[in-house]
């Protein structure tokens, strides 16, 4: 089976039938793919596997998308708003721990005070940690403008997740209104990509409706987009939002866990450069899942270093692993996971996608 799926990976022959077919594998099929997926890691990143201290800083949210727990129209959440010296000290501490890169995420504005504010943090950001940290921003959809501006002031990657490459799918995650289109999302990608960013996408898997069909075309869809870097995991529900009245559809959390690491897998044998996060949905379902995204192929893990007191604000999705740790205790036990496993952590090192470089020739 090993053979077959290397013969296909060295040849890049992928079609969605193939992909489909790949990621129902399962029992000792599906440990030969996770090991090439691993060994395909080994040949062309490394061992090393990098850190992107992740910062939630506000859960404020003017979007209203069916899957998430911060969603606008959530009154049950304690909304809060990091003060820029709880994100410039977050830096710091990514700076002084040698995690190289650090993630600014909150839910979606662009509102002029937002954008500003932004913009005077990357550059408080990059002052403050001499330009040593690497930044990626997670911050929905902006205008170009607003893209080159947070660009020429320090980020260097950003990621907007597609959540699914299938527009009749997309449409059923989210309302129907010019907030939540489709072909928008799509065109800032492109805008993000055209900027000069580093360009990070993902889906989520196992969500109701979906197919293995549609994760195949996801998987195309990255690849033939180019992307430079993805985090990718289990759909995990959460009670209240108007997805989890869907629940009796789902696939059960080990099959969401199962093809997500096949996901992973072969991602990382269809574009063996990019960058791919273990991400924390993996951890929800597993106690080891990140442990395992990484032995299938993952690459970067993103501890949080938000302040603990305001993780349990910050809930896309029930049963969010860490959220009592504070930023210390989440480091000392990634190192200590990561030799476990045969790997180690990239310190000092931005740990940037050499797909993206290789795009720029």
């Amino acid at each position: 089976m090993r053979k077959d799926i290397r013969e296909i990976a060295e040849t890049g022959s992928w079609s969605e039938e193939i992909l489909s077919q790949l990621l129902s594998l399962r029992g000792e099929a599906q440990k030969e793919l996770l090991l090439l997926g691993g060994e395909y890691l080994q040949k062309y990143r490394g061992k090393e596997v990098y850190y992107r201290g992740l910062v939630e800083f506000s859960n404020i949210c003017t979007k209203d998308c069916y899957y998430c727990g911060i969603r606008k129209s959530n009154g049950n959440v304690e909304r809060y708003d990091l003060s820029d010296d709880a994100i410039v000290e977050a830096a710091r501490f990514a700076c002084r721990n040698r995690y190289g890169s650090m993630v600014l995420q909150s839910g979606e504005r662009d509102d002029p005070h937002f954008v500003e504010r932004i913009d005077t943090l990357l550059q408080t950001i990059k002052k403050e940690t001499d330009g040593k940290v690497g930044i990626t921003l997670s911050l929905g959809e902006q205008t170009e403008e607003t893209y080159r501006r947070w660009f020429k002031s320090g980020a260097h990657r950003y990621l907007l997740r597609i959540e699914t490459s299938d527009e009749s799918l997309y449409r059923q995650l989210h309302p129907d209104n010019d907030k939540h289109r489709f072909h928008k999302r799509l065109d800032c990608l492109k805008t993000i990509q055209k900027v000069g960013y580093q360009t990070g996408t993902g889906v989520m898997i196992g969500l109701p409706g979906q197919t293995l069909n549609h994760l195949a075309k996801d998987l195309l869809f990255m690849k033939d987009f180019d992307i430079d870097m993805v985090g990718m995991g289990p759909y995990i529900e959460h009670e209240e939002t108007p997805l989890y009245q869907r629940r009796g559809e789902l696939w059960s959390p080990e099959e969401r866990f199962l093809t997500s690491l096949n996901m992973v897998a072969l991602l990382r044998l269809m574009m063996p450069d990019i960058n791919i996060a273990a991400t924390t949905a993996m951890q929800a379902i597993d106690p080891v899942g990140r442990e395992k995204a990484i032995q299938a192929g993952a690459n970067v893990i993103m501890p949080n270093i938000t302040p603990s007191n305001h993780r349990k604000d910050y809930l896309l999705y029930q049963n969010k692993p860490c959220i009592d740790e504070g930023a210390d205790d989440c480091s000392n036990c990634l190192s200590v996971r990561l030799e476990m496993i045969g790997h180690k952590p990239g310190f000092d090192q931005w740990g940037d996608s050499p797909h993206f470089f290789s795009r720029q020739r």
